[in-house]
């Protein structure tokens, strides 16, 4: 399995995946060809999304899956395959909708490169429930792509704004360990990803991340092998 999972699709002000960039060439190997699932996209028209991804990618070919007169035999004869950010019930719920949730992690089991940023790392895990999204649409289950045993929190962030009384991202995720005592978080910072090389778990980038589990939370260096996390729950 070869999975890249980034927290998002920029960092602070950089352009539009110009952090993730030389994360994703490098995941894709020799692969030229993505296969491009917008389906997070709801303020963006998904044909519009896909070629700002080509735009940001231009040494290699971006084809949207939604063009696709067979989505199931796109995702069969893909190089590599993409799933960007956006809103996380609408992509699964869409996932779900077309039946690719299965032929989808059936290729990716197969070895075909993965990339995922925000909403699109999100679905990699046990189920979308620890995502930031508003539940917009309401997706037939919550169980995602299970390409890693635990939950992702992409945008992980330990910022409050002053004067604003809503729970912080580490209380809202307290609360899901409580009714989920046996169940990991990983909360990946913006400019950081979670690599899955087969059975090897790695933190890449610059910023640490923060393991949460059984009401305890601890940070992850930069570079950290977190391949104990692959073991099922």
């Amino acid at each position: 399995m070869k999975v890249l999972m980034l927290s998002s699709s920029r960092e602070g002000q950089s352009g539009y995946l110009e952090t993730a960039k030389s994360h994703i060439l490098k995941h894709m190997g020799q692969a030229k060809r993505l296969l491009f699932v917008p389906f997070a996209g709801v303020t963006v028209d998904w044909d519009e999304y896909t070629q700002i991804v080509q735009q940001a990618l231009p040494e290699i070919e971006v084809t949207g899956i939604h063009h696709a007169s067979n989505a199931v035999q796109a995702l069969r004869e893909a190089d590599a395959i993409a799933v960007g950010g956006g809103n996380t019930f609408n992509l699964l719920n869409e996932l779900y909708r077309q039946a690719l949730i299965e032929p989808l992690r059936e290729r990716v089991l197969q070895g075909t490169p993965y990339i995922g940023w925000s909403a699109g790392s999100n679905i990699c895990g046990n189920s979308i429930r620890t995502t930031n999204d508003m539940p917009i649409v309401e997706p037939p289950s919550f169980t995602a792509l299970k390409l890693v045993p635990f939950q992702i929190n992409p945008h992980y962030t330990d910022y409050q704004a002053p004067g604003h009384n809503a729970e912080t991202r580490a209380q809202r995720i307290a609360e899901f360990m409580v009714l989920n005592p046996q169940m990991p978080v990983l909360g990946i910072r913006e400019g950081s990803a979670l690599l899955r090389e087969d059975n090897q778990l790695t933190l890449v980038g610059s910023h640490p991340g923060v393991v949460f589990l059984g009401g305890n939370s601890q940070e992850i260096e930069p570079g950290a092998d977190l391949s104990h996390f692959l073991k099922e729950q």
